[in-house]
């Protein structure tokens, strides 16, 4: 068996932005125009007029401030609202298989290791751009990677699932360096005409570099547990499969883009993540003490104080538990990785933190850290 560490991060940041006042005004401008366009039914009690959002409704619900997206113009378009993402050429490079080579490239810098030494690329995230060939094939070719390459999608898990997956493999020896990249476009599954839920993506790409620690110079962090858990749930989740284009292939349904019961998430997720935190940490000896520092799953600014206080026992200081989710907002499995690849690199040797994303499935999935 070989020990695993993680060599290299990188993460794709979008040029354009969008401010919660923006997105305010444009989701305002779409709710008065549907509101009109339905009055009838409104005032016949046959339709429920939408309600108007506001940036201080967004900070309350999320602590998102802003986010990042591959086309701001379309989704601000209020009587669109929603990107435009024009399918491109089957012999050009997909949207994911950009985001992900731009990340998967300076994670590369940061390891000093050349593309062709790399033995597997997984390209784990929540929503594929096709069924197949596999994104995570064409990630391989136009990097000039090695060996093989496969998707993995557990949701906002991804990422935690793709680095155990990978760290396995190195661990039982079939392959020295893997690649998890995390292309997520989420501005292409969110609905942005439900007030209840459009604040809370933004799209982003993120790439962490694994190797085998043998002889390793360059800094590093140890990889020293992983674990993951599903338990099945349909309060987050996402109905456009292939099995759409059926005969009701032309209507308008609201499950075919992201749902979600977000009282039931919070009551039944907190714990659920908090719990595996803990018996992960017990198992492998580490107490709260030991964690110089968290990097959870961006998804909400509640849910992180939550987890970050069952944790450490304590509410946890400035710094041990970087949030970046007002700026990138929920970025799916991106976002532990974000927080991870921002906020480690002050760390001293031996000290050690977890990182931890969960989501739809329901999924947990953590990984121990201790820096060389």
């Amino acid at each position: 068996m070989y020990n695993v560490a993680i060599t290299g991060t990188g993460v794709f940041t979008p040029s354009q932005v969008i401010t919660n006042d923006e997105l305010v005004a444009a989701f305002n401008a779409h709710a008065d125009l549907w509101n009109a366009e339905n009055a009838d039914a409104i005032a016949a009690g046959d339709a429920e007029a939408k309600p108007h959002s506001s940036s201080e409704f967004i900070v309350a619900a999320s602590g998102i401030e802003r986010r990042y997206v591959l086309d701001k113009e379309g989704v601000l378009d209020p009587t669109r609202m929603f990107p435009k993402l024009p399918a491109r050429p089957d012999d050009a490079p997909g949207y994911m298989a950009e985001i992900g080579v731009d990340a998967a490239g300076k994670a590369l810098d940061a390891a000093g290791v050349d593309a062709g030494d790399v033995d597997l690329v997984i390209c784990a995230a929540s929503n594929m751009e096709r069924a197949y060939p596999a994104i995570a094939v064409e990630i391989q070719q136009l990097l000039g990677a090695g060996g093989f390459a496969f998707d993995m999608n557990v949701a906002c898990s991804s990422a935690t699932f793709g680095i155990q997956t990978a760290s396995d493999m190195i661990r039982a020896g079939s392959i020295r360096r893997a690649l998890v990249i995390n292309p997520e476009i989420c501005s292409a599954h969110l609905e942005w005409r439900d007030r209840d839920c459009h604040f809370i993506f933004g799209d982003v790409a993120t790439a962490t570099l694994l190797e085998r620690d043998e002889g390793l110079e360059k800094p590093h962090f140890k990889v020293l547990s992983t674990r993951c858990a599903t338990q099945f749930s349909n309060n987050i989740r996402n109905n456009n499969g292939y099995l759409r284009r059926t005969h009701d292939q032309m209507e308008d349904r609201r499950d075919m883009q992201f749902m979600q019961n977000g009282r039931k998430v919070f009551k039944e997720v907190l714990p659920l993540v908090s719990q595996h935190i803990a018996a992960h940490m017990d198992d492998e000896g580490v107490t709260a003490n030991d964690l110089k520092r968290l990097w959870l799953h961006q998804a909400n600014k509640t849910m992180n104080d939550y987890i970050g206080k069952k944790v450490l026992g304590r509410t946890p200081d400035a710094g041990e538990q970087p949030n970046i989710l007002q700026d990138y907002a929920n970025t799916s499995s991106a976002g532990s990785i974000i927080a991870f690849a921002q906020n480690s690199n002050d760390m001293a040797a031996g000290e050690k933190g977890l990182i931890c994303s969960f989501g739809a499935g329901y999924s947990v999935g953590s990984v121990i850290l201790e820096r060389a």
